[in-house]
């Protein structure tokens, strides 16, 4: 079965090349292109992608107010963001607006089809670095410290491939475990950590020190 998607892209030479990439792979099946993103929320709706792969930069409704739209009416399609900025304001205010991943438009040619199969799984697809800046961005303040004893030696090098921006079929050839495993020691991860995201568990445990 093919997976639907959306990209929503204000530059016409780019739109026609993702447009492209998207039709020429067997798997996705592209329902529309958009060169804005104002009715975002209701074309979500009524097209029902599987993902979406939205411009962080649109005139009018910025990328970031088109995710925070799509948000208000649906909560489980994943948003990969697609951009030229790699500073973390725009990286964090995405991710806060609900984004599903970050990839710059330079890595497109390389990322793009890896990048939606990660986003499909589960997992949040990250150009390279863009882990580290999350991790330097990110600034919460937490009550009491986590025990070091917190996560196990095996979370904790998990958690240091994510920090990485490692992926999970990557972590779990490094331990010779199943994907599923891996899974299931990121879902302990986040349940100990009191976090829902993966920039989430990499922040915390950095600056609580169990990295």
């Amino acid at each position: 079965m093919q997976v639907a998607v959306i990209i929503y892209e204000d530059n016409n030479d780019l739109r026609e090349t993702l447009s492209n990439m998207v039709t020429f792979s067997q798997n996705l099946l592209l329902l529309g292109n958009f060169a804005r993103a104002g009715d975002a929320a209701k074309q979500v709706q009524d097209l029902r992608p599987d993902i979406i792969l939205m411009d962080i930069d649109m005139p009018g409704i910025s990328g970031i107010d088109a995710v925070k739209s799509i948000r208000s009416v649906n909560q489980l399609v994943p948003i990969i963001m697609l951009t030229v900025f790699d500073d973390n304001k725009h990286v964090l205010e995405s991710i806060k607006a609900g984004a599903s991943g970050y990839l710059l438009k330079k890595h497109l040619s390389q990322r793009l089809i890896i990048s939606i199969e990660e986003a499909l799984a589960g997992e949040v697809p990250m150009s390279p670095g863009i882990a580290r800046m999350i991790i330097a961005g990110m600034q919460q303040k937490t009550d009491t410290p986590a025990p070091k004893e917190l996560l196990t030696t095996r979370e904790k090098q998990i958690l240091a491939h994510l920090s990485k921006g490692n992926t999970y079929k990557v972590i779990a050839m490094d331990f010779t475990i199943s994907i599923d495993t891996v899974r299931s020691h990121i879902k302990s991860i986040y349940e100990k950590l009191k976090v829902h995201n993966q920039a989430e568990a990499v922040s915390k445990a950095f600056q609580q020190k169990l990295l």
